[in-house]
């Protein structure tokens, strides 16, 4: 297997920047195109889910960039559920504004918990370590 084919790093890093552009976009959609279609509360759901969406996206990017070519198990985990709880949070809170299924609501504690957890198995990781890598020269 190649060096490239097996750098999870750069996939989270990806995965991460993709994400990024993905809540950027829906940001500005929450700005421009939602205030008219929506109640004033719709619009603050919305925003509470691209605000994070997109830290946690940052926060990819940040697993990616510890990682390396092999991220070590805790950092795999983190960045897994960190990934579901953006799914799980915000997907189901954009969801809910763009089809008005309350419903929904009961999704985003499960997206919630997943964040929870992604962080908890990051700060299971850096305690774990003996020093955090060096970056540059």
């Amino acid at each position: 297997m190649s060096e490239d084919a097996r750098d999870e790093g750069k996939r989270w890093i990806a995965v991460g920047a993709a994400l990024g552009g993905v809540a950027v976009a829906a940001g500005a959609f929450g700005a421009h195109g939602l205030r008219d279609l929506v109640t004033p509360e719709r619009v603050a759901t919305f925003e509470t889910a691209v605000r994070y969406h997109l830290a946690h996206a940052l926060l990819l990017v940040m697993i990616g960039f510890l990682s390396g070519p092999v991220a070590p198990r805790l950092l795999r985990i983190s960045a897994t559920l960190v990934s579901a709880g953006v799914a799980l949070f915000s997907g189901s809170l954009y969801l809910l504004v763009l089809t008005d299924t309350p419903w929904l609501g009961a999704v985003a504690p499960v997206g919630g918990t997943a964040f929870i957890a992604g962080w908890a198995a990051l700060a299971a990781w850096a305690f774990n370590r003996r020093r955090l890598p060096r970056t540059g020269g």
